[in-house]
Order: C-alpha cells, then structure tokens, then sequence
C-alpha cells in the first residue's frame, strides 16, 4: 500500500458509517474500478460546497438565505418541528405527515463529549420564537440520555420565556432509537401520537 493510498482511506474513514474497510472499498472504486467517477465527485463536491449553506432561520441546507421550507407560503408556520440534523429533517419530510416548519439544532447536549448549549443551533431558535409567529413546539429528538437533556434544557432555558404548546415525538420511536433510521410508518405513529410535555 502506498502512502498515497493510505491517506485517503484514513481520509474516507473519517466520514459518517465508514469504517476501514468500507473506506477501503470506496478508495478502490474510485482509482481501480471506476476512476472516472473521482473527477466527477470531486467536482459535485466543489460544486456543493460552494452553493449550499445552513438556512439563516432554520440551519437545513439551503443555497439561499432561507432554504425552500422556511421560505414556503405553503407550509404551517405556527408550528415548529425540533430535530437534532438535517438527516432527521429528511427523514421527517420523506414521511410527508409534517406541514409546519423545522428547526436543526445540529447536535445534542453531551457534556461528556463537550457539547454545551454554545454548540447547538440555540440563538436563531431564540430569534424566530421572538418572532410571536410560533405557537407550537414538537421536540423530534432521540429517545435516549441526551435526547432527553437537551429537551429538558430547551424547556427550562428557552420555552419558559414564551407562550407556546410543547409536545414531544416517541410513540413508536425504540428507546435509545432517533428520528433519521425510523421507517415511515414509525415516523407517522411518533408525531401523530405526540403528546404534551411541559
């Protein structure tokens, strides 16, 4: 194996889901199998890199200043659906059964791995609920530990200070199972049969 090589499965590994020898597959397919391939995403990469960026109000990607949902006439916008990524965001869409708004926090509260308030999508949450639009919170986070600090946190430190209907997804959710692997169905049980929170 060469040093070149090397660097890029070490490279690859490092993304989501892969681990060495996935990253060695991949790293493989792009020099021996289909080299053609690589130019092509190296240049979708480039390409997405520059274009694409996290929406001002919501943080999902957007290749303007609001991405498609926050600027939609069409969508609910006295609800606001709480998710941890923009996998879950999705997730939650494919399922079709949400008409409202979203809003990404990019993480969940883990101080055990350094992830404070200061690291999650908070300020802009705060702005759009001073807004007095949003009636409606459904927190989508994972049912585990974390899933249920980070609701707990939000409850204490930011709905307090507003009028608002809390409710939370987890009917049909596993414990210590998140909104991006839940099939469909699941996904309709759990907001369908949310319930109130707070």
């Amino acid at each position: 194996m060469t040093p070149q090589y090397q660097a890029l499965v070490q490279t690859l590994k490092r993304l989501p889901g892969l681990g060495y020898r996935s990253a060695e597959k991949v790293a493989l397919h792009l020099l021996v199998e289909s080299p053609s391939s690589a130019s092509t995403l190296i240049e979708s990469l480039n390409q997405a890199s520059s274009a694409l960026g996290p929406c001002k109000a919501c943080g999902n990607l957007a290749e303007e200043d609001l991405c498609s949902l926050c600027a939609s006439d069409e969508r609910d916008h006295s609800q606001l659906c709480i998710v941890e990524s923009v996998t879950d965001l999705f997730a939650l869409e494919r399922a079709g059964i949400f008409r409202g708004l979203y809003h990404v926090l990019h993480g969940k509260l883990a101080p055990v791995r350094g992830v404070g308030p200061e690291k999650l999508n908070l300020p802009s949450l705060r702005t759009r609920l001073e807004g007095g639009q949003i009636k409606e919170i459904i927190l989508a986070l994972g049912n585990d530990l974390e899933g249920e600090a980070t609701c707990h946190y939000l409850n204490q430190e930011i709905f307090q200070d507003f009028d608002l209907e809390v409710s939370r997804i987890g009917f049909g959710l596993p414990s210590g199972g998140g909104v991006t692997y839940a099939d469909e169905v699941t996904l309709r049980s759990a907001l369908e049969g949310r319930k109130s929170l707070f």
